[in-house]
């Protein structure tokens, strides 16, 4: 039995659906051998190997569908080494590379709710594949599939062993250590119940508080995203810690469901997006550690990070929206650093992979080394550079794709010339629409591919004035619908 090409689709990082519904033992049998032979195809004369790794974070039933996954691989004439247990993704893109493997086969859903269960795939350099990697996948789902003459080995091993031994030797842990023995800085950590859980502890080896540490296929609710209103819980324990303890240090760090994606929540309580992080992360490996290379940022970067780039004469490239043009970019040349808005952080010293583990220990290495709160860094970069700024976002639902396509038209054939009182003085099209304004702000508008959605970015010079702007991009929407 076949499946038609156009029910299973790979998105901007893999294959996601509803148990059950969409994302199924069966569904999974078919593309999971499919995706071996394209990595196969893709990778197997570099590295001369016939190993898949099949990995998985802590969702509803994530390790047996990732038993079968290795099952299925196996039968298909693969050598299959199966996680032992939940990881972070970059513990398995992590494992790609260090085992010289053909990539990697994780059954993880990010950061979406609960009732959704996903693949992603990664190459054996250790990152996303590209798309028209995925697409390959899709077209073999229509064709008949060669039934394997031998069936390939199936063995485990231990995900976390190797992948904390790397990020050790990226940072200094003693100051880290003693601060933390010392309860000179106190650090908290939401794993929001999904693969970072145990992770920091693991590292650091000294004591953390570990927030919604449980297992719970259900996120409490919610879904396992590093966004505001999922972290009450963390802001008050540390807002708490501040009144019983006021002139210590104390960091939260919020993980999303397979930790690839980071936020953060300072001295505090006050949340702290990647817009903040990094350019904290910038001037801490450039000035505290003295690495060199280009900074990538997407689209909807603030326009901060390209500010403490110059101040450290390292150039800058920007990409469209999504992280695998940052991983592309990570291939291609000597980087810095990868960041993206939504969260997701690389290093050109790793992996080109989102890592919200290594990006939690650079964190607690600025605050280290500096002795200042998360925001105070932040605060100082912005006197620096003589630029202050404050970004939010609105993911505005719409009645049906046929007003996304009347805004669209709109957008194509009658440009702003004026947006919320502010003239325009610029419109970027690489990805959405990017509208500069008079007043050193700036205004995103993009869609959805697959989904009725308008998505509304904003960086102003104070958050009143972004979420002005926002109101009127999401009132102009409205009257079109």
């Amino acid at each position: 039995m076949r499946i038609a090409a156009s029910s299973i689709k790979f998105g901007t990082d893999g294959w996601r659906g509803l148990i059950a519904a969409d994302f199924t033992f069966e569904r999974l049998s078919l593309v999971a051998p499919l995706a071996a032979k394209v990595l196969r195809d893709t990778y197997g004369n570099d590295t001369d190997t016939n190993t898949i790794i099949v990995g998985y974070d802590r969702r509803f039933m994530a390790e047996n569908f990732a038993e079968r996954t290795a099952e299925v691989v196996a039968e298909a004439g693969f050598d299959v080494l199966l996680s032992e247990s939940y990881a972070p993704t970059p513990a398995f893109s992590w494992a790609a590379k260090q085992q010289n493997s053909l990539g990697a086969l994780v059954i993880t859903a990010s950061h979406n709710p609960g009732g959704y269960l996903g693949l992603k795939v990664k190459g054996s350099f250790g990152g996303s594949v590209a798309p028209e990697i995925t697409k390959k996948i899709e077209d073999l789902l229509a064709l008949p599939l060669a039934a394997s003459e031998s069936s390939g080995s199936l063995k485990t091993f231990d995900p976390w062993l190797s992948y904390c031994e790397g990020l050790r030797t990226k940072v200094e842990l003693s100051k880290i250590q003693e601060l933390i023995r010392q309860g000179k800085l106190t650090v908290f950590a939401d794993v929001m119940h999904g693969a970072a859980a145990s992770g920091l502890s693991r590292i650091l080896e000294v004591p953390i508080q570990e927030v919604n540490s449980s297992r719970d296929p259900l996120f409490g609710g919610g879904a396992p995203e590093p966004l505001p209103r999922y972290l009450s819980q963390l802001q008050r324990l540390i807002r708490t810690h501040k009144r019983q303890e006021p002139g210590s240090l104390r960091i939260g760090l919020v993980f999303d469901g397979d930790s690839d994606r980071i936020a953060a929540v300072d001295g505090e309580g006050n949340f702290l997006s990647s817009q903040i992080l990094i350019p904290i992360l910038i001037e801490h490996l450039a000035a505290g550690r003295q690495f060199t290379g280009e900074v990538v940022k997407t689209l909807s970067g603030s326009d901060l990070i390209p500010r403490v780039a110059q101040l450290y004469q390292l150039p800058v490239y920007e990409t469209p929206i999504g992280y695998k043009y940052i991983a592309d970019r990570m291939l291609s040349t000597k980087t810095l650093l990868g960041g993206e808005e939504s969260g997701g952080i690389g290093y050109g010293n790793h992996i080109p992979e989102r890592d919200a583990l290594l990006s939690a220990l650079y964190l607690l290495e600025a605050i280290a080394n500096s002795g200042l709160d998360l925001s105070d860094l932040y605060k100082s970069l912005q006197k620096l550079t003589g630029y202050t700024s404050a970004y939010d976002r609105i993911d505005l639902h719409l009645s049906g794709m046929e007003v996304r396509a009347r805004l669209l038209e709109q957008l194509q054939n009658e440009t702003f010339k004026e947006i919320d009182g502010q003239q325009v003085v610029d419109c970027q099209t690489t990805d959405g629409y990017k509208f500069r304004l008079a007043n050193d702000s700036w205004l995103l508008i993009r869609f959805s591919g697959t989904e009725p959605v308008l998505r509304l970015y904003c960086e102003a010079p104070t958050l009143e004035k972004a979420r002005h702007t926002l109101n009127w991009a999401k009132n102009w929407a409205n009257s079109v619908q």
